[in-house]
């Protein structure tokens, strides 16, 4: 019996081995953050441990953590992400794997949702969960702004909206679809 790297879960389950660069004994992760990694569910507390293993000193746990992350559509993880330094041959490891996990399937429109998950549509009022600097404008916008009308953009994590008569671009993990 061993542990996972992500959520130190008791587990018999084989490892995972990781495309390209994976050291040959792989990462060793229970059910449930494998299907997490596959694009299932996330399971209740794994983002807490995430927050954890994405610190990891292994570059397979790390990369695992870094991807589960990107998941996580809440403001914590988004700021997690941007504190996170991943050397480049690591973050094109890590960014491999969300190519084809992040893609839609087939023809299938994007789906974009807000910090509670709730699915934005083009047109929608949003309302900021976070006061956001806007670089190179020299102004804050303070949370709780309404947004009105966004224009969703080809990036689920990305909308356009006008905030102090200017258009920007706005991350939907820190916006909340209002009304």
């Amino acid at each position: 019996m061993s542990a996972c790297s992500i959520c130190a879960a008791p587990h018999s389950a084989p490892t995972v081995v990781l495309p390209a660069r994976t050291p040959p004994d792989g990462v060793p992760l229970c059910p449930a953050c494998v299907g997490a990694l596959a694009g299932g569910p996330l399971a209740a507390g794994l983002p807490d441990h995430l927050r954890d293993a994405v610190w990891s000193e292994d570059a397979g746990v790390q990369v695992v953590a870094w991807r589960l992350l990107h998941r996580v559509r809440e403001p914590w993880a988004v700021e997690l992400l941007e504190q996170v330094w991943l050397d480049e041959d690591r973050l094109a490891w890590a960014q491999a794997g969300l190519a084809t996990a992040d893609e839609p399937a087939g023809d299938a429109p994007l789906r974009v949702t807000d910090a509670n998950g709730a699915v934005l549509a083009e047109g929608d009022a949003v309302t900021l969960v976070k006061d956001l600097e806007v670089k190179g404008a020299g102004f804050t916008a303070k949370r709780g702004t309404l947004v009105k009308g966004i224009h969703l953009t080809d990036d689920p994590g990305l909308v356009e909206g006008r905030v102090n008569g200017m258009v920007i671009v706005l991350k939907t993990a820190f916006l909340k679809r209002a009304g």
